[in-house]
């Protein structure tokens, strides 16, 4: 994330704490220790390098360092950095992975505006007589 992205971070969990259970927060995250549970936030969330996420993180934008175990869903900005480990799916609207990332998993891109699916063609009913 870039530093001005930095500015919505609200929460900390320190590198020597372990939370255990859902993390629901509307401002952003930066996660140095362990979290055993999923993060669910509308702002930014960022696992440094050293951090773990057992568990789903929903954010507007993810920055992972360290290692996630399971999917993560980031509305906007993905960067997976030098140092990350993420085994699980992930979903994103822009993505960046650094050298020497580690993903495990399948990635999936939001559209904004998505195209309409076409329409099946039905073949031409016979008229009755």
């Amino acid at each position: 994330m870039a530093k001005d992205k930095m500015k919505n971070i609200d929460t900390m969990i320190g590198a020597d704490a372990t939370v255990e259970g859902t993390l629901s927060l509307e401002g952003g995250i930066v996660i140095y220790g362990k979290v055993n549970g999923n993060v669910i936030t509308a702002g930014p969330c960022r696992v440094a390098q050293g951090g773990t996420v057992t568990g789903e993180i929903r954010a507007s934008e993810a920055h992972i360092g360290g290692k996630v175990e399971g999917n993560v869903i980031s509305e906007g900005r993905a960067v997976l950095g030098s140092s990350a480990e993420l085994k699980g799916d992930l979903v994103y609207s822009s993505l960046v992975i650094e050298e020497g990332a580690q993903f495990e998993g399948r990635c999936g891109i939001i559209r904004e505006n998505p195209e309409p699916a076409a329409e099946p063609e039905l073949p031409l009913a016979e008229p009755s007589e």
